[in-house]
């Protein structure tokens, strides 16, 4: 891959049901040059394309980096102290010493890269990508933007005005300021998207 014209940066960015094809292809056209994956579990058993070993492979083929940040920064933990009677918790999450470390490693590729943080789901804020990482990220970072899957970018500050609605929040009110309502919201949506353990914690395509 060429040298981007543009600075580097911090993108988020679902690969949803595309073909490998079409994925580079959003990758090149935001000259992406660097992928962080933050899915707990890298495999799917209907997006096989996307297997860590296989979109590894893919990936370096067409000169981006990639880099494994699912135990970090994945939202299935493995620390005990992140669960509440089986449910994880964004709160208990975003303190934990392994979580953190992920976030450095991101500020430390951003500074030199154009970095898209990778999941599973098409809309940013259906994933922890942005109810979990983004929003511990975003005060250190400089701008994030989401490639949505038709290629537009959509700016953070879009999407969390699109959170407050999705919530049924209003942009400010009386008692609380944007920011304030901004990170009601996110605590709300981090409720409803959080992972719950179950028998069947072996299911592939959980992120």
């Amino acid at each position: 891959m060429t040298a981007p014209s543009r600075p580097a940066g911090l993108f988020t960015i679902g690969y949803s049901n595309h073909e490998i094809e079409e994925f580079v292809a959003l990758l090149r056209e935001h000259e992406i040059e660097a992928i962080a994956d933050v899915r707990s579990s890298p495999y799917s058993r209907f997006t096989p394309q996307y297997n860590r070993e296989s979109l590894a492979n893919s990936l370096r083929r067409v000169g981006v980096r990639y880099a494994f940040l699912g135990r970090e920064l994945g939202a299935r933990r493995d620390e005990s102290e992140c669960y509440v009677e089986g449910k994880a918790r964004y709160d208990l999450i975003a303190r934990a010493p392994l979580f953190l470390d992920g976030l450095d490693r991101v500020q430390r590729g951003v500074a030199s890269f154009r970095v898209a943080l990778l999941c599973a789901e098409r809309d940013p804020l259906t994933c922890h990508r942005t109810i979990l990482v983004c929003r511990h990220l975003k005060q250190d970072i400089g701008p994030i933007a989401h490639i949505l899957e038709d290629g537009e970018l959509e700016s953070h500050d879009d999407a969390e005005t699109r959170l407050l609605t999705l919530c049924k929040l209003p942009a400010q009110d009386l008692f609380h300021t944007r920011d304030e309502l901004v990170e009601q919201a996110y605590e709300i949506q981090g409720e409803r998207i959080a992972y719950v353990a179950t028998a069947n914690a072996e299911e592939l395509s959980q992120p």
